[in-house]
C-alpha cells in the first residue's frame, strides 16, 4: 500500500482511494492490479429476475459467496461490510448477476445445500478507516510474527498476514515442509497483538503468487498477475512439446514445474495427431534413415543415417514420411529421403533461449592468468630443477653413507662396552661366591667348636 499527495493505492485488494472534501474516501476499482476480478460478460444480457448473491473478494486469493438480505443496491467494485465468524470484515463485490451461478457451478458450490453470510450494508467512513488501519498494520505484523517464530525454532516461514475488516482477528498464512505445532506460536501471537489468530499453511505456488517477481520471459509471474487457481503439472507436458528435460529450465522461482507448460500442450497434442509414429527407421536406398527430432509448428521430422548420434540431419516433411513409410510396408524401398533427392540440413536456429545455460557466477571477475612463458625458458627451467635434484640425491647418499658408518662404529662401541661390562659383573659375582663360602665355613666351624664345649662339660660332670 503506497500514499502520495493522500491517494492510497492497494494493488492486492485491487482499487484506489482518495479523501474527499467532506472526509470521506471516495474508491476506484483497479480490475489490472487485482487478479481476483472477473470480467462480467453476462452484463448486456437483461436480467429476468434479482439475483440476491453476490461474489465478494478480499485480499490475495481470499474469496467467498454471500447473501443480500437487506436487498441493497450493489454493482461491481462497491465496497461492503459483511458477516464473517467473529465481528464483520470489508470486502469488494467482484461479480453479481447470472454471473455468480456460473462461478459457484465453477467452485462446485449448491444453493440448497451452501450456508450463506449475510451482507450488512455499504461500508462507512468509519467503517473504511478502521479497515485502512488494519491493513497498514499487516506489514509490521508479519515481520514480528516472522522474529517470534525463529525464537520459538519452529521450522516454518509466514509469508503473508490478512486483517479482518474490523481489526480483531488475523489470518496468517505459512509455508512448512512438515507438520508444524504452532499451538505455543498462537499464544504468544494472541498476547502480543491483543487479536484472534488463524493459520493457514500454503504451498510454494502460492508463496510465490504472494511475493511475486519476473519471470524468465520478461513478464510478471502469471501465479502473482492473474492465476488465482493453480492446475498440476508434470513432465508430460514438456515431452509433448519436444522441450529439453533440464530441471534448471523447467522449474520456476517456486522450485516447482512452470505453470506455463500446460499452457500451449493442447495445442502441441492436438497437431500431432497427424504426425505417423515411427518406431522402425525408414528404409531407403542410401540406406535406413532413424528419426531424432520434430518440429511441431513447422511439420518436420529430422533424420539421420546414423543411429548413435544427430549428425547430418536431415528434414523431411510429414506427408512424404507417411509415403515412405507406406513403400515400407509394401515391401519397396524409397528412393530418397525427399522426392527431389536433395535435402534440408540443420540450420542455425532464429532464436535461442539462454534461460538456465549461463552460470550465475558469470559476471564474476575471474583470476588473471599468467602469461605463458616461452618455450627455451620452460626448458631451461626444467634442466636446473633436474640438476638441482641431481646435486640433491647425491648430497643425500653421502649423508647417508655417513650415517651408515657412524652408526656402524656407534653399534661396535655399545657392543664392547657390553662385553666389558658383562665381564666386570661377572667377576664380582665370583668374589662375592667367594665370600660367602667364606662366611658359611666360618660359621660351620663356629658350630663345631660350640657343640665340642657342651659335650666335654657334662662328661666331666
Amino acid at each position: 500500500m503506497n500514499t502520495s499527495e493522500n491517494k492510497i493505492m492497494n494493488c492486492e485488494r485491487g482499487f484506489t482511494s482518495k479523501p474527499g472534501a467532506s472526509q470521506e474516501y471516495t474508491y476506484t476499482p483497479k480490475e489490472g492490479c487485482c487478479k481476483l476480478s472477473v470480467y462480467d460478460w453476462l452484463h448486456d444480457l437483461p436480467v429476468d429476475h434479482v439475483h440476491d448473491i453476490f461474489e465478494v473478494r478480499f485480499k490475495n486469493t481470499h474469496k467467498a459467496f454471500f447473501r443480500n438480505v437487506n436487498n441493497l443496491a450493489l454493482s461491481k467494485g462497491d465496497i461492503i461490510a459483511v458477516e464473517s465468524a467473529t465481528g464483520h470484515d470489508i470486502g469488494i463485490v467482484s461479480c453479481g448477476g447470472p454471473l455468480v451461478g456460473l462461478q459457484m457451478k465453477r467452485n462446485r458450490i449448491k444453493i440448497d445445500s451452501y450456508d450463506f453470510k449475510k451482507i450488512y450494508r455499504k461500508a462507512k467512513a468509519a467503517d473504511i478507516e478502521k479497515w485502512q488501519e488494519a491493513i497498514a498494520r499487516e506489514h509490521q505484523v508479519m515481520i514480528k510474527s516472522r522474529q517470534i517464530a525463529a525464537h520459538l525454532n519452529l521450522n516454518m516461514k509466514i509469508g503473508d498476514v490478512e486483517f479482518q475488516g474490523d481489526g480483531t482477528k488475523a489470518i496468517f498464512y505459512y509455508i512448512a515442509d512438515e507438520r508444524v505445532d504452532f499451538r505455543e506460536l498462537i499464544k504468544v501471537l494472541a498476547d502480543e497483538f491483543r487479536i484472534r489468530i488463524e493459520m493457514r499453511q500454503i504451498g510454494a505456488r502460492q508463496e510465490a503468487g504472494l511475493i511475486g517477481g519476473i519471470g524468465v520471459c520478461g513478464r510478471e509471474l502469471c501465479c502473482a498477475q492473474w492465476i488465482a487457481e493453480f492446475m498440476s503439472v508434470n513432465t508430460g507436458s514438456a515431452r509433448i512439446q519436444e522441450l529439453s528435460l533440464n530441471p534448471q529450465k523447467l522449474a520456476g522461482q517456486c522450485s516447482k514445474l512452470k505453470c506455463c507448460l500446460n499452457y500451449e500442450a493442447a495445442t502441441y497434442i492436438d497437431a500431432q495427431k497427424d504426425f505417423p509414429p515411427v518406431k522402425n527407421p525408414l528404409d531407403t536406398v542410401d540406406g535406413l534413415a532413424y528419426w531424432q527430432k520434430t518440429d511441431v509448428m513447422k511439420r518436420l521430422m529430422w533424420f539421420s543415417y546414423d543411429p548413435r548420434s544427430a549428425v547430418n540431419l536431415t528434414a523431411v516433411p510429414v506427408d512424404r514420411v507417411k509415403e515412405i513409410i507406406e513403400l515400407n510396408r509394401q515391401g519397396k524401398k524409397a528412393e530418397a529421403l525427399l522426392e527431389n533427392g536433395g535435402g534440408i540440413t540443420a540450420a542455425a536456429p532464429d532464436f535461442i533461449s539462454s534461460a538456465g545455460e549461463d552460470s550465475i557466477t558469470r559476471f564474476d571477475r575471474k583470476k588473471r592468468s599468467k602469461p605463458r612463458p616461452k618455450r627455451q625458458e620452460t626448458r631451461d627451467k626444467r634442466r636446473e630443477t633436474r640438476d638441482e635434484r641431481q646435486v640433491k640425491g647425491e648430497r643425500v647418499q653421502g649423508e647417508r653413507v655417513k650415517g651408515g658408518q657412524g652408526t656402524r662404529d656407534e653399534r661396535r662401541e655399545t657392543r664392547d662396552e657390553r662385553q666389558v661390562k658383562g665381564e666386570r659383573a661377572q667377576g664380582e659375582r665370583a668374589q662375592g661366591g667367594q665370600r660367602n663360602n667364606h662366611h658359611r665355613r666360618n660359621n660351620r666351624d663356629r658350630r663345631d667348636n660350640r657343640s665340642n664345649k657342651e659335650g666335654g662339660g657334662n662328661e666331666t660332670k
